[in-house]
């Protein structure tokens, strides 16, 4: 007699498969060293892109919104206010494109072997985990360089963190499932990670910001997540409750959504990929 194992997609969100997901760990990690290996693999300065990206990026943004439009910045050197920013933006953007194109980079593994789909996405953005921890050091030579003191605020930054995982993963739900059907998300990508950028308070203050305008501007989760990341780095008083709470809210319901859509969608991702 011959038994048959028949693997069938989860029926709803409840059934979010967080014991499968445990149980392929090993598969999660392989792929997060895979992809870090890859990334600098006979590439002339290797790593020290990780460095030279965001501080280049810090640097053009002092000089032109800091030095020639004279903008705020809390009080502290433009580019250490413009890297401190850079700290958890470098971590987003680069999570999400690199998400948002790994269900169709890796076909063959949904095509000819069994795991838990979502692993994928999540695995893309754990690989940016590095690039993170490069950046989070280069920020604190900034600090030590510009003789910025550190406060207590500091122990609360694996909060900002924890809320950025969060909505990063949810975005990259969205965008890996969607780009197996549609690829022109791999081209329009860019062009949105720039707009959404622009519309975060990156390289400006949020103090520029209208006051009547405010609410509507912390729509965005990225504001709440940039000031409490600033909050915590740059030692400042005033703590952003409100901008915090609702980027929160809105970053829980991105990774709700975005884990229902991906399950909805994976039932056919094998056929279509």
């Amino acid at each position: 007699m011959q038994l048959e194992t028949r693997i069938e997609p989860p029926k709803s969100w409840r059934a979010i498969p967080f014991k499968e997901l445990w149980v392929f760990r090993d598969l999660f990690w392989m792929l997060i060293i895979r992809d870090t290996k890859l990334r600098y693999k006979q590439t002339l300065l290797g790593a020290i892109w990780v460095i030279l990206q965001p501080l280049v990026t810090a640097i053009l943004f002092a000089i032109v919104f800091g030095r020639l439009a004279n903008l705020p910045s809390l009080n502290v050197p433009y580019i250490v206010f413009a890297f401190s920013g850079m700290v958890a933006w470098n971590f987003f953007s680069q999570a999400i494109q690199r998400a948002s194109g790994s269900l169709v980079s890796h076909q063959s593994l949904i095509s000819k072997n069994y795991c838990p789909r979502m692993l994928i996405p999540m695995a893309a953005c754990g690989g940016v985990l590095v690039d993170f921890l490069v950046t989070f050091i280069v920020m604190g030579v900034l600090l030590w360089i510009y003789q910025i003191p550190l406060g207590w605020q500091l122990a609360t930054l694996p909060l900002w963190f924890s809320i950025t995982l969060v909505l990063v993963t949810g975005v990259s739900f969205w965008l890996s499932a969607l780009n197996v059907f549609y690829r022109d998300f791999s081209h329009a990508l860019p062009f949105m990670i720039q707009l959404w950028m622009y519309a975060s308070p990156l390289a400006y203050s949020q103090e520029i910001i209208p006051t009547s305008w405010r609410g509507i501007y912390a729509l965005n989760p990225l504001v709440g997540i940039l000031d409490g990341f600033r909050w915590s780095l740059l030692n400042l008083s005033d703590f952003p409750l409100f901008s915090i709470t609702l980027s929160f809210l809105i970053s829980l319901f991105i990774l709700l959504s975005g884990a229902l859509a991906f399950q909805r969608l994976e039932q056919k991702f094998a056929d279509i990929i």
